[in-house]
C-alpha cells in the first residue's frame, strides 16, 4: 500500500503551511503568512473537487498525527497544441514540499510519481516545473530536462 494519498479538504492547513515552507526556500520567498486565512476557503474547495484540473498528493507524517510529511500539488491547462502535445493538456507543477523534519526519505519522489500518473491519466502531453538548486537532482531522475524557455512574469 502506497503511503501517498490525494490531499482531502481537511488537509487544507497543512497544505498551506508546507506550501509555506517550500515559498521560504525560495530566493526573494516572502515569509508573509497574512494570506493563509484568505486562501484556506478557495484551497479548501478545490481539495474538495476529485474530478477537476487540480490535485495535490501528500504522504502523512509518521512522527506528528495530524500533519503532512510532504505534498506535491499540480493543475492541468489547456494550451493550444503543439507537436509534443497535440491536445494541448499541459501539467505544471508548482508547488513540492517536504517538512524539514521528514526529508531524505523519499516522500517528495513517491508524491510526484502519483501526481505523473494522475497528468498521464488526463491526456498531458507535457509537465512543467520550475525547480530549485536542490531539487534539481530528483526531477533530472524523473526524466524532467531544461527548456531555453525565456519566461518572464507579470505580478498583478
Amino acid at each position: 500500500m502506497s503511503l501517498v494519498r490525494r490531499a482531502r479538504p481537511e488537509d487544507a492547513s497543512e497544505v498551506l503551511r508546507l506550501r509555506q515552507i517550500m515559498i521560504d526556500a525560495l530566493p526573494g520567498g516572502d515569509a508573509s503568512t497574512h494570506w493563509h486565512a484568505l486562501a484556506l476557503p478557495g484551497l479548501r474547495e478545490r481539495l474538495g473537487e476529485p474530478d477537476g484540473d487540480f490535485a495535490a498528493f501528500v504522504v502523512d507524517h509518521p512522527d506528528r498525527p495530524g500533519a503532512l510529511a510532504a505534498l506535491v500539488v499540480g493543475t492541468l491547462d489547456y494550451r493550444i497544441g503543439k507537436a509534443s502535445s497535440p491536445h494541448g493538456h499541459s501539467g505544471y507543477v508548482f508547488s513540492v514540499a517536504t517538512d524539514p523534519d521528514a526529508r531524505r526519505r523519499g516522500y517528495a519522489r513517491a508524491c510526484m510519481a502519483e501526481l505523473l500518473a494522475w497528468f498521464r491519466e488526463r491526456g498531458a502531453g507535457q509537465v512543467m516545473l520550475t525547480a530549485s538548486p536542490e531539487a534539481e537532482p530528483l526531477y533530472a531522475a524523473l526524466g524532467f530536462v531544461h527548456k531555453p524557455d525565456p519566461t518572464m512574469i507579470l505580478t498583478l
